[in-house]
């Protein structure tokens, strides 16, 4: 249990003392400031530390700031100390490039502050090439990019936490739920004033009938004539077919994602996939010759797979080819039937399996062109996108770097507004559940009118 004198900062406090799984354990935090000074006292174990560091405050914002930097690098300071040292030192929030360019924007380099703050050399190395990758796109920033949620899949996953529900459960919902996004992507388009991307996720997106399909595409292409970037989450292999693949095609997507997660049968069977890895391939050659962009997902960590078994998945998408692959790290998700089983991932070789990625995907010619960070990740450990020279998803660095401004549509959609000049975002969100959604969709997009207009 935590005691602190300043209730403002537990959650920053917290997310240390759960990166080390000492949530049971018993901490008293006192924490006071004078003359640029900030001070934490910490009891724990029987033992008492204090930390003194100095900083000019400018302002209410930057104290609280600077606040919550320092408590949690004294908690992090006490702890790895007696448990080890964390990739990500005491860095805890899910956007470590966005705090490296807070760092460039004050014309400082921002490898002193990873330092202090115990990220790894090579953490701090990938954040440097992460930002390598993105110019020519990070500055340009401008316009709107547009989320289209289709939350549906052929089965729940263990580790997923979205929303998504068995299409065979929810079909007939569907017929309405198109409705309803028809209805979302003709009314933003007035906001919309210069289009970046477009970005159609799910769920599983390609799970639609194609007649279903059809009519979210031909809304598109009748309110915006030109889509830089045009994204298709078509997920799983299953359901593939050519005849959507083409429809693709016709209606200008340029960039597809098939994602396997393993391209182990066993594992894709524990995991609640109804598919096997032969599928996969197959989705993924009948996708090559309509000459679409390819990203492939893969995760690490998945139902006791081993550091080869991982290998193996990471070297056969490497052979593919595609032109993104995104290497994610098992998270332990609130919603998610794997959280019901399991209190704290412990995953043998999860260090080993993302070493391996960063190894063998720089060697086939890919570059780390984003990355985040989630909370009761295996390891403490990250996502990363890798891409092929000039692949970079335009959409994902927008997203992940908060650059743009985010229109999103459908069930669990978040819109994001900027205000650059005052460094804040405002967001509109849309329930979760499928018919919440469905009956409120009036003052949805009500809502989200008022926020952009």
């Amino acid at each position: 249990m935590l005691t602190t004198n300043s209730e403002y900062l537990r959650p920053e406090i917290m997310d240390v003392i759960r990166a080390f799984d000492c949530e049971d354990a018993d901490f008293t935090h006192y924490f006071s400031f004078g003359k640029d000074k900030f001070f934490n006292c910490i009891e724990y174990g029987g033992e008492f530390y204090d930390f003194e560091n100095e900083y000019e405050t400018e302002d209410e914002l930057t104290f609280k700031r600077m606040a919550k930097r320092f408590a949690k690098l004294a908690f992090y300071s006490v702890l790895s100390s007696e448990k080890g040292a964390l990739p990500w030192g005491a860095l805890t929030g899910i956007r470590p490039t966005k705090l490296a360019y807070a760092e460039l924007s004050e014309g400082r380099d921002f490898q002193p502050l990873f330092s202090l703050m115990g990220v790894s050399s090579d953490r701090t190395a990938l954040v440097g090439s992460v930002l390598q990758t993105q110019k020519g796109i990070y500055g340009n920033e401008g316009g709107q990019d547009l989320f289209i949620s289709v939350p549906f899949c052929p089965t729940k996953c263990e580790y997923c936490s979205f929303i998504t529900a068995p299409v065979s459960a929810t079909r007939k919902y569907l017929e309405t739920y198109v409705d309803c996004l028809v209805r979302e992507i003709r009314a933003v388009k007035p906001v919309i004033k210069k289009l970046n991307s477009v970005y159609i996720g799910g769920g599983t997106p390609f799970v639609l009938e194609t007649r279903l399909l059809e009519r979210i595409y031909s809304t598109v292409a009748e309110e915006f004539a030109e889509i830089p970037e045009y994204t298709v989450e078509a997920g799983r292999p299953d359901v593939f077919s050519e005849e959507k693949l083409e429809l693709s095609k016709r209606f200008g997507i340029t960039r597809i994602c098939v994602n396997p997660q393993s391209f182990n049968d066993s594992t894709l069977e524990k995991i609640g996939r109804k598919h096997t890895a032969e599928q996969t391939i197959k989705a993924f050659s009948a996708a090559r010759k309509y000459g679409f962009d390819i990203n492939i997902d893969l995760i690490a960590g998945l139902a006791g797979e081993t550091l080869s078994d991982f290998g193996y998945s990471l070297d056969t998408a490497i052979s593919l080819n595609p032109e993104n692959i995104t290497v994610h790290t098992l998270s332990l998700k609130s919603g998610a039937k794997l959280k019901e089983n399991v209190k704290r991932l412990n995953i043998s070789d999860i260090n080993e399996m993302v070493d391996l990625s960063r190894e063998k995907l720089p060697l086939a010619g890919y570059s780390p062109y984003y990355l985040y960070r989630q909370k009761y990740q295996a390891g403490g450990l990250e996502n990363v996108g890798w891409c092929k020279q000039g692949k970079a998803c335009v959409y994902n660095i927008n997203v992940m770097e908060e650059i743009t401004d985010n229109i999103a549509v459908g069930a669990n959609a978040i819109s994001k507004r900027l205000f650059g000049s005052e460094n804040r975002i405002e967001r509109c969100a849309s329930p979760k559940d499928i018919p919440t959604y469905i009956n409120k969709i009036d003052k949805i997009i009500l809502e989200r009118d008022k926020l952009f207009k």
